[in-house]
């Protein structure tokens, strides 16, 4: 008996260990001063801890400071072995989007108030979400997750890219060098996950009422090694007022939607570039060309 529940015992500890394996492979993160942004699975997450004592009184600050308003419902989660309460939001965009915003207000070791965002589109899992919650709180999430603030390096679905040090972090997993393009992208569980993601993603620049799309195409390219097909738009922003045209002096932005696997990993990537910025004879912005070709 004694060595069946060890065969058990180490059984269970070698799945778990497996499942936290997959789900870093997948994990990338930032830290900006104590606030960490992650992402996964095409989630944002963000967590941060205030010097708040987990009281009512104090937490009503916290929720001012998260624009959680008094009529929302605040439910403390009984799966989780902390102090907590559970907010949850649900804004119907269109007919193809909605979107969840998740917000777990905590108590860490310290007494102090720890808050852990999730915010996704058309998906909502809280088992995965209190996963996620107990890895942070815990401080299980490995070094080898996080980017440093100074891009030096992409880590691109387990290749390592180098950069200039020009290129900025617009968010995880979201990189832009001047005039040589931008990308951003997600590791996912799955292939459907990956297509579901870049869907959602043209959807919403669909939505966006500072340009318009003028053209919109099928491509075939190579990514990353593999051949595959891509979503090409190219969105006008002529006449229009906006923040990020002026900025760049741009006009016209050209957008690539990709969803394939690449090596042991599901990937989403959506790669743009202006029409002012460097393009090869290829005809695409260098940044790009790191990871992708256009075939005829």
């Amino acid at each position: 008996m004694k060595n069946l529940f060890t065969i058990v015992f180490f059984f269970v500890l070698s799945t778990l260990y497996a499942q936290d394996k997959k789900i870093f492979d997948r994990l990338q993160a930032i830290d900006n001063n104590g606030l960490t942004f992650y992402e996964i699975d095409g989630i944002n997450i963000s967590s941060q801890t205030l010097n708040y004592k987990f009281t009512d009184r104090k937490l009503k600050k916290v929720y001012r400071k998260y624009s959680i308003k008094k009529k929302d419902k605040k439910t403390p989660d009984s799966n989780l072995k902390y102090n907590n309460y559970y907010v949850s939001n649900t804004t119907l965009i269109n007919k193809k989007l909605t979107q969840y915003s998740s917000y777990y207000f905590l108590e860490n070791k310290n007494k102090r108030t720890t808050i852990i965002q999730f915010g996704s589109f058309n998906k909502k899992n809280r088992e995965f979400e209190r996963k996620i919650v107990n890895l942070i709180m815990e401080g299980k999430i490995p070094k080898r997750c996080y980017n440093s603030l100074v891009i030096n390096e992409i880590n691109f679905a387990g290749r390592k890219i180098k950069l200039g040090s020009n290129c900025k972090w617009q968010n995880v997993n979201n990189v832009q060098c001047p005039y040589n393009g931008q990308m951003n992208w997600s590791v996912h569980k799955d292939l459907k996950d990956a297509k579901n993601t870049v869907e959602q993603q043209f959807e919403i620049i669909k939505l966006k009422k500072r340009g318009k799309i003028i053209s919109e195409e099928i491509v075939k390219i190579e990514f990353e090694g593999t051949e595959t097909k891509a979503k090409k738009i190219i969105y006008d922003f002529t006449g229009i007022t906006s923040v990020l045209a002026s900025t760049s002096g741009g006009k016209t932005l050209t957008i690539y939607y990709v969803a394939t696997k690449v090596r042991d990993n599901y990937v989403s990537c959506v790669l743009s570039f202006w029409n002012n910025d460097t393009i090869t004879k290829n005809g695409l912005a260098p940044l790009l060309e790191e990871v992708m070709k256009l075939k005829k």
